[in-house]
């Protein structure tokens, strides 16, 4: 062969490994559209449709979150009253015991006073009986030392004689 048709078979033959290779390209391109696509455009929609349902949980968590945080400020509203309430009520029954204990003291202070004057009376009724037994049993005793059996029966009969006079006529 000569040179110029050797020439010719090797560019034929680069020319022919050049459309083999667009060719193979063209068959690679056709089999990745074909089989591989579909499978990455289905990857990609379910890739999608799992990021629309995170979204979808997100927002319903956000919404959930925002219900939690408004029922926990209205648990907190509620807490606050009660304990209002509550310290409000524990005030009037402060003030309810409080009085009632204040009626009762007065109540027994009263009470106190009186049974107090009724045992000074009584004690004093016991003292003056004890000072009268005394005093006749002292005066007795001075006048059995003062005085002897003669005088004591002028004594009796001056007595006797002043009661008569003093006491009212009797009609007969």
């Amino acid at each position: 062969m000569t040179e110029q048709q050797r020439l010719q078979f090797e560019h034929i033959a680069t020319w022919s490994q050049v459309v083999c290779a667009i060719l193979f390209i063209v068959f690679l391109v056709w089999v990745f559209r074909k089989y591989l696509m579909p499978g990455v455009l289905a990857v990609e929609a379910a890739r999608n449709a799992d990021l629309l349902a995170a979204e979808k949980r997100r927002d319903a968590v956000q919404g959930d979150v925002s219900k939690a945080r408004a029922e926990v400020e209205a648990a907190d509203r509620d807490a606050t009253a009660i304990v209002a309430r509550a310290r409000a009520h524990a005030s009037a029954e402060r003030e309810r015991i409080l009085a009632e204990a204040d009626a009762d003291g007065e109540r027994t202070v009263h009470n106190a006073r009186g049974e107090l004057d009724r045992a000074r009376l009584a004690a004093e009724a016991s003292l003056r009986a004890d000072f009268i037994e005394q005093a006749l049993r002292r005066a007795r005793q001075q006048a059995a030392a003062r005085i002897d059996a003669g005088a004591n029966a002028r004594i009796v009969d001056a007595t006797v004689k002043r009661l008569e006079r003093t006491s009212v006529p009797r009609s007969a």
